[in-house]
């Protein structure tokens, strides 16, 4: 399983529980995630945005979108929300840097396409 998936699945596990597990699993303790809606480190803050997107946008499901390439600890891909199988209704572009475990140490997020 790539980063990117493992990333989606973070950002689609509605059980808490299982999301705080995937979160620690994915993200360093000191890990930080900034977007324009949100600006959060550690474990709680990146599981507590995560929760915020999942209750802003119910029914909805992540997916990859069509970029991803790394070097050396950073990587960079789009996603998609959307409906399962359907036209996303958001569309983003993030950038990760990577801990020396390969974990994520900071995500920068960006928005390309947003519901009205």
């Amino acid at each position: 399983m790539t980063l990117i998936d493992r990333y989606i699945d973070c950002w689609n596990q509605t059980d808490s529980e299982a999301r705080a597990k995937a979160v620690a699993e994915l993200w360093t303790e000191d890990a930080t995630y900034t977007d324009p809606l949100a600006d959060v480190t550690g474990h709680a803050g990146i599981a507590a945005v995560i929760e915020a997107a999942q209750g802003m946008f119910p029914g909805l499901v992540f997916s990859p979108g069509e970029v991803y390439d790394a070097h050396h600890h950073i990587a960079r891909f789009t996603w998609h929300l959307g409906p399962e199988g359907g036209e996303p209704v958001a569309v983003g572009f993030d950038v990760a840097e990577l801990a020396e475990d390969g974990r994520i140490r900071k995500v920068l997020g960006f928005l390309d396409k947003v519901p009205s």
